[in-house]
Parts: structure tokens; C-alpha cells; sequence
């Protein structure tokens, strides 16, 4: 399906970025997995290649951009162009009113989350627009949306990316270039851990919401990164049954 397609998938060491990467990589897809931290990153590259699959780790701190500059430009000179990015990176933040909450950790939150996609978007931008209609994909939350109480870092850095991924969409129209918002719900993932083994934590209660695995993410990825150049820009798509 993504055969001769180069794409980029930030925090794809693990969760959902690692289980995008191999999906796209069984599709046929070269990928370009990045992230932090060098086990976790060659592990999901290992992955790929026995499978039978194309890929290339990239070390990088989303919220470094001389790093991310560097590793970003270093694949798309690679490979002429970048089809699709997937600004996935994230982290959140001590579950804690505003009042109690601690500033450097705050900040650290909207750099990585919203920072580091600026950074991303900032660099994969001339390879993109050297490719034949590209699409870059955040993978963004409901709670970007809506805010939750006592989790502040996390949704202004949702909401910003929300805005981005809009603003993005109407800058590159006349490039052909689509970008849009993929909303996954709950899933497991390391990140999530602590919520999720929370029987109080209504966001993962499962006769409310769909739990997924981060294998759970990939169709609808599938078909956004697959859509026409007329196809959705500026748009939110949704795995939640909640209202965003």
C-alpha cells in the first residue's frame, strides 16, 4: 500500500510511534523511525528488518532542534523527500492542579508535545514539499479539546498542537500538502501506565471507553496517510466515543 514511500515517525521507540512504524514498514514503506532513546529506537528498526521491512533509527530529542535539524535533514537528503510525518513524540506531566504544580516539569511538557512539532514540522518541511502530495499527521488527544482538571501541561500542549496541525493545513494547501489530527482515546502504553490502572480514572473506564492496544491505531493512520491530495486538511479524526 505504501510501497516507495518515505516516511518519518517521531517517538517511535515504543507504544503507538513503534507500532506505526512497523505497520507501515509491512506495507512497504521506508521508515524513518526517531526518538531519545537508543535501545528503544534500534529495537523497533531490529523489528522491522527481520520482518523483512526497510527502516532507519534517527537520535533525536524532539525538543532540541539542533538534533532534530540535523537527523530530520539528514533523512530527507537521504531519500529526496519526506511523504508522510507523523508527529507522534509526547509526554505528560504529574497529575496535579496548576497551584501545586511544578514549572520546570510544566514547560518540559509543552516543549517536547508542542515544541518539539514545531521543531519537527520545521525541518521535514522542505522534504515534503518535495514530494508528491505529502501528509503530516499529530497524533493529537481529546483532552486538547475539552482540558481536564489537574492535568494543565498536557492539555494546553494538546490544545496548541491542535492549532498547529489547523494552521499548518491552510499554510500548505497551495503545496498540496494535508495535515491532519488523529485523536487515538485511551491506549496502553507506557505513558499511560498510571491512568490506566486507576479504577477511579473514568478516561479509562472500559464500560465507557474503547481501550485499545497502540495495533488499535493503525487503521485509521492507514487512512489518513493514504487519502487523496483533495482529500482532508485542517481535520480531527477520532477513536474516542466520547464527545471531543
Amino acid at each position: 500500500m505504501f510501497e516507495s514511500k518515505n516516511i518519518l515517525i517521531t517517538g517511535a521507540g515504543r507504544g503507538i510511534g513503534r507500532a506505526l512504524a512497523i505497520a507501515f514498514a509491512k506495507e512497504g514503506a521506508f521508515v524513518g523511525c526517531l526518538a531519545r532513546t537508543h535501545e528503544e529506537v534500534f529495537s523497533t528498526v531490529k523489528d522491522i528488518e527481520i520482518s523483512g521491512g526497510s527502516a532507519e533509527a534517527l537520535i533525536a530529542d524532539v525538543s532540541d532542534f539542533d538534533s532534530v535539524s540535523k537527523s530530520i535533514s539528514s533523512f530527507g537528503s537521504s531519500h529526496q523527500c519526506i511523504d508522510i510525518l507523523f508527529l507522534n513524540a509526547g509526554i505528560s506531566a504529574d497529575r496535579e492542579r496548576l497551584e501545586n504544580s511544578n514549572p520546570a516539569n510544566w514547560k518540559k511538557v509543552i516543549d517536547v508535545n508542542l515544541i518539539g512539532a514545531y521543531y519537527c514540522s520545521f525541518a521535514a518541511l522542505p522534504y515534503l514539499k518535495k514530494a508528491n502530495h505529502a501528509k503530516i499527521i499529530t497524533i493529537g488527544s481529546g483532552l486538547g479539546h475539552s482540558g481536564e482538571v489537574g492535568n494543565s501541561a498536557y492539555c494546553v500542549s494538546k490544545a496548541g498542537l491542535w492549532m498547529l496541525t489547523k494552521v499548518l493545513g491552510e499554510e500548505l494547501k497551495p503545496h498540496q500538502i494535508s495535515v491532519n489530527e488523529l485523536i487515538p482515546g485511551p491506549v496502553k502504553t507506557y505513558q499511560s501506565s498510571q491512568r490506566s490502572n486507576d479504577p477511579n480514572d473514568s478516561l479509562f473506564d472500559p464500560n465507557k471507553e474503547w481501550i485499545k492496544e497502540p495495533d488499535d491505531v493503525i487503521p485509521l493512520a492507514f487512512f489518513l496517510a493514504s487519502q487523496p491530495p483533495q482529500g482532508p486538511s485542517s481535520q480531527t479524526f477520532s477513536l474516542t466515543r466520547r464527545k471531543i
